[in-house]
């Protein structure tokens, strides 16, 4: 004869045990989120847990009711539903363009213009002279002109767009020449060959992947043949016994050929590169100066501007473009274009340095270190209390977003380390868990806030997740 354990309990007497939803909603625990949730979210919320553990409870993986557990699934479900999926951050990784927190920071003059453009009505397709329908691209194409020196100009969603946009209208069917050197991959798994296949364009590879000649692209020219593709590879570099033709070779050969040259540039650099002190990069200007018919970049990186792709170029190939239909579907929001014109604006007053991202790339070595200083200082009270040391020390930054992988930045940082106990990955983890989260990397057993990517006004934020990260793990 078996004799039940006292300690487990049967089935139906756990089931007994779950609250009535009319008992669950006015539970002060979930009664917390009716201001944010309505009753319907509420409902269906509690009816999700409900079940599972029903499931549970009749499986005998459950055989305790646990009230708090119990309560803690269904506030931990609502909590989640209630807070933001994409929320702001602070980045102490000293990656600028940091693609997976957002890329470039807009200017206050952009966010100041994308909000107004939101919340009211706007001249996004009127022209307020005729009195009759504009073109959105009119609000920033004399803008790129006037900046890049093209005769034409259209954006659209981002720079993969624009290079679909280019080759789909004016290669399809045709052949396209790239170099093997230049078949790059880039994050998110986009490959040249894949986007130049999904719109239509057959793609003759030529050269080698660290050497290719002029020559290598003329035997490769026929009759099936309407463009050179150039494509920058801005996340990886080949070094040494490297060659690839001039910009001005390839463009006198298409020239010659009856061809069109591309460059597809990645980063839309709009001023020298030696003030930017990234030596040896091309600017949009010069890719035009040099031959090129038509140059896409994108805006959310070198630029400092919202994500979009830009083409410029020739007037006539423009037009081919904005009359393409695929165009539609490609094309921005109004919110996105008055970014981007505010942005193009402070270019041309000559406050580009007032751009987050550029600020940022600009920023010197010993303002870097005197803010690390300064911090470690401010925290240091915070960190004694839970047994932790703040130094500043050297450290390399990156410009990010795929570009110039082989040139860090000399940086600034704030190093945290602490007794032999000290687990950096905690706190890691407990800061990305704060109200205002917080991403930076651990290295050789420390962790590092750099500091040239939290701007001056977020200082006092990272302190504060600091402190909550710190109360968390003690």
């Amino acid at each position: 004869m078996n004799i039940e354990d006292p300690c487990v309990q049967t089935a139906q007497t756990v089931l007994r045990q779950l609250p009535s939803m009319d008992k669950l909603l006015l539970d002060d625990r979930v009664a917390f989120f009716a201001t944010e949730l309505n009753r319907p979210t509420l409902k269906d919320a509690c009816t999700g847990v409900l079940g599972v553990w029903r499931e549970k409870i009749l499986s005998g993986e459950i055989t305790r009711f646990d009230e708090d557990l119990f309560y803690a699934e269904i506030t931990g479900k609502l909590r989640r539903l209630t807070t933001p999926s994409l929320r702001p951050v602070l980045n102490c990784t000293g990656v600028v363009v940091h693609t997976n927190l957002g890329r470039s920071c807009l200017a206050e003059e952009a966010v100041d213009a994308a909000a107004a453009a939101g919340m009211g009505y706007s001249t996004l397709e009127y022209d307020l002279d005729k009195g009759e329908r504009g073109q959105r691209n009119a609000h920033v194409e004399s803008l790129l002109c006037r900046l890049t020196g093209a005769e034409a100009a259209v954006v659209v969603n981002n720079n993969a767009a624009a290079v679909l946009l280019v080759l789909a209208a004016l290669a399809a069917n045709k052949d396209a020449v790239v170099s093997r050197g230049e078949l790059v991959e880039i994050g998110g798994s986009f490959r040249i060959p894949d986007i130049m296949r999904f719109a239509g364009t057959r793609l003759v590879e030529t050269g080698c992947t660290n050497r290719t000649h002029l020559r290598d692209y003329e035997n490769a020219i026929t009759d099936e043949t309407v463009m050179l593709l150039k494509v920058h590879p801005s996340n990886f570099r080949v070094v040494g016994f490297v060659t690839s033709p001039e910009r001005e070779e390839l463009a006198k050969l298409a020239h010659r050929r009856g061809l069109l040259l591309v460059e597809d540039l990645g980063s839309g650099i709009l001023v020298p590169d030696e003030d930017l002190a990234l030596e040896g990069e091309t600017t949009v200007t010069e890719c035009l100066r040099g031959g090129v018919d038509l140059v896409t970049f994108s805006g959310d990186k070198i630029l400092g501007g919202p994500q979009v792709g830009a083409i410029v170029g020739k007037k006539e190939l423009i037009d081919k473009l904005r009359r393409y239909p695929l165009l539609r579907a490609l094309r921005c929001g109004k919110m996105t274009l008055a970014a981007l014109e505010a942005t193009l604006r402070m270019y041309l007053r000559g406050d580009w340095k007032k751009i987050p991202t550029l600020e940022m790339i600009t920023a010197s070595e010993d303002a870097l270190h005197a803010r690390a200083e300064r911090f470690a200082g401010k925290i240091a009270s915070l960190c004694a209390a839970h047994h932790l040391s703040a130094r500043a020390i050297p450290c390399e930054d990156a410009v990010g977003g795929g570009a110039y992988p082989e040139r860090p930045l000399s940086g600034w940082a704030v190093a945290l380390g602490g007794t032999e106990g000290f687990n950096p990955s905690a706190l890691q983890a407990a800061l990305r868990a704060c109200s205002t989260p917080v991403v930076a990397p651990v290295k050789d057993g420390e962790l590092l806030l750099h500091m040239r990517t939290v701007r001056a006004f977020e200082e006092d934020r990272l302190a504060e997740s600091l402190s909550e990260a710190l109360e968390r793990i003690s």
